[in-house]
């Protein structure tokens, strides 16, 4: 497995690197256009992690996990079922998750993330692994009281802070089976195993290649297991998928 994110420096100077034991070391372009080393590297404690992706197009998939179609008290549609976030709405490790409507209910919903690597038209599923760059822990959070009162899914899910990711990029990784759980002040809220997605990952980026181009650097949100509740502003939430670091967020309401 490698490791990769994007940094600051304590001079405020963003940049992508890869994680190598201690050390960061840097990339000259994000590392979903080609691995290349600049020679520079500073201790892993110096840099600041930032959001790792900067995607043209946010994707997510809905209903993916058969528990979760219950408790939405949804029905399968028998096809993937995917819709945009906006890529403004994506927030990095440690970062603040801000309630937009803090009298909405509110909810939480983790999932694997996939990043992008190639430019992928019309792919197979057989082949849609060629075309994946690697991949990352995600969270989309979503406005149930909108969601219900609006016949599309973007606004809801789309307000800024909604999409946390991160903290890394994990390539050369195999995510057919893997624990994801989130936990919320301590108390697990969802568990469940990767195995469980009625689409699997290759299933979904060769759908949505067929409908649209999908670019180096774009994300893909995999769709979340049962468990989904509200968030309230002072909670913190660790989402995690296999024994990658955990994602944590804390949760505050949006400055009126």
């Amino acid at each position: 497995m490698r490791t990769f994110g994007a940094f600051w420096e304590n001079d405020g100077t963003p940049f992508y690197g890869e994680l190598i034991g201690e050390y960061v070391h840097e990339l000259k372009k994000p590392f979903w256009l080609g691995i290349e080393l600049t020679g520079e590297k500073i201790r892993r404690q110096d840099a600041e992690i930032d959001v790792p992706v900067s995607p043209s197009k946010l994707i997510a998939v809905g209903l993916n996990y058969a528990e979760h179609i219950a408790e939405m008290k949804r029905t399968p549609l028998g096809t993937a079922l995917i819709w945009f976030k906006a890529p403004t709405s994506l927030l990095a490790h440690k970062q603040q998750i801000e309630i937009a409507f803090p009298e909405h209910q509110t909810d939480f919903e983790t999932e694997l993330a996939v990043v992008i690597g190639a430019r992928a038209k019309n792919v197979s599923i057989e082949h849609a692994g060629d075309f994946i760059f690697g991949y990352s822990v995600g969270e989309d959070i979503s406005d149930r009281d909108l969601q219900k009162s609006e016949k599309q899914f973007g606004r809801c899910k789309s307000f800024d802070t909604y999409t946390p990711i991160g903290p890394f990029v994990y390539s050369n990784v195999d995510v057919a089976d893997l624990e994801i759980t989130l936990r919320q002040n301590g108390e697990v809220k969802q568990r469940a195993r990767t195995s469980q997605m009625i689409y699997s990952v290759a299933d979904i980026v060769s759908f949505a290649s067929q409908n649209l181009t999908l670019l180096p650097g774009d994300v893909i949100l995999t769709g979340t297991p049962s468990g989904v509740g509200p968030i309230r502003a002072g909670d913190e939430l660790e989402a995690r998928i296999g024994d990658w670091p955990p994602l944590l967020n804390r949760v505050r309401n949006a400055a009126r």
